[in-house]
């Protein structure tokens, strides 16, 4: 009886590994199906973006960007995202993050073909009103640095791009769209 024991141990706790391994295996594309949809009514909340023409670059050249006169928008589903209205490329972070959502370099190309043609790039970072205010302050300063160190990245040189503290750091909008860094052409 002690092998009929251990065999019937033995199919219990495969039986049971097996139901266990379903659960997880449910559960996992369950989890990734609603982020997947959710992601999927963002998009079509916004609407349809207007087309954004990025053309091949030539060897050596950055990417450049279509004169985008329309709202372009990025958004990727952890809250960061990037937007171009009018020639003025705004970052939006997440909440305690100064990383950029992925396409900066493509958002930049119009800025960087302006200080190509003589004008400076200044360079805004804004927080929300949530937390502590000292911290937001020195958040919104980290993500402009962050984007003025792409900007360098990219081959535009330091003395065009002019770091400027907003009277008011605490930005518009709701908290979303309150975190972010504005890139703008001046002349």
């Amino acid at each position: 009886m002690s092998d009929d024991d251990g065999q019937q141990n033995f199919i219990l706790g495969f039986l049971m590994a097996l139901i266990a391994l379903v659960i997880f295996f449910v559960v996992g594309i369950v989890i990734w199906h609603k982020g997947h949809s959710a992601s999927g009514a963002a998009v079509a909340a916004q609407g349809t973006p207007p087309a954004v023409v990025i053309s091949s670059p030539a060897p050596g050249e950055a990417p450049r960007l279509a004169e985008v006169t329309e709202t372009v928008t990025v958004t990727i589903p952890d809250g960061a995202s990037i937007r171009v209205v009018n020639g003025v490329v705004n970052f939006y972070f997440a909440t305690g993050s100064a990383d950029l959502a992925p396409g900066a370099a493509e958002a930049l190309a119009a800025v960087i073909k302006g200080v190509e043609s003589g004008r400076k790039v200044v360079v805004s970072g804004f927080h929300d009103t949530t937390g502590d205010a000292a911290l937001n302050e020195s958040l919104a300063k980290k993500r402009a640095e962050m984007v003025r160190d792409v900007l360098v990245g990219l081959g535009v040189p330091a003395s065009k791009i002019d770091l400027q503290k907003p009277e008011v750091t605490a930005g518009s909008g709701n908290n979303a769209e309150a975190r972010r860094v504005e890139a703008r052409l001046v002349d």
